[in-house]
């Protein structure tokens, strides 16, 4: 199993105990989502939908990569990437 390092956004930090970067493994982007949610109980459906998809309102990056350009939830997690999940911010 690949180990990532997650970067959390502050608004989900109430999930991990206050951690800005909790480690997880799984070699997807779908499978790290479950990882977190099984040691971040809930945090899952505050990135994901009723759907199973990434919520419009939050970006999930691999490294530099927004996996919405690439294969979304099935994007490849190589061992040590980093994902960085971004609540995104809506313009007013």
């Amino acid at each position: 199993m690949s180990s990532i390092s997650v970067r959390i956004p502050t608004i989900l930090r109430s999930y991990t105990g206050g951690e800005a970067e909790v480690k997880a493994t799984g070699s997807t982007v779908r499978e790290v989502v479950a990882d977190l949610d099984a040691n971040y109980s809930g945090i899952a459906a505050r990135i994901l939908d009723d759907n199973g998809k990434i919520r419009r309102f939050v970006n999930v990056y691999v490294g530099e990569e927004d996996v919405r350009f690439a294969d979304g939830l099935d994007t490849p997690t190589p061992d040590g990437a980093q994902i960085s999940i971004i609540p995104a911010v809506a313009g007013g």
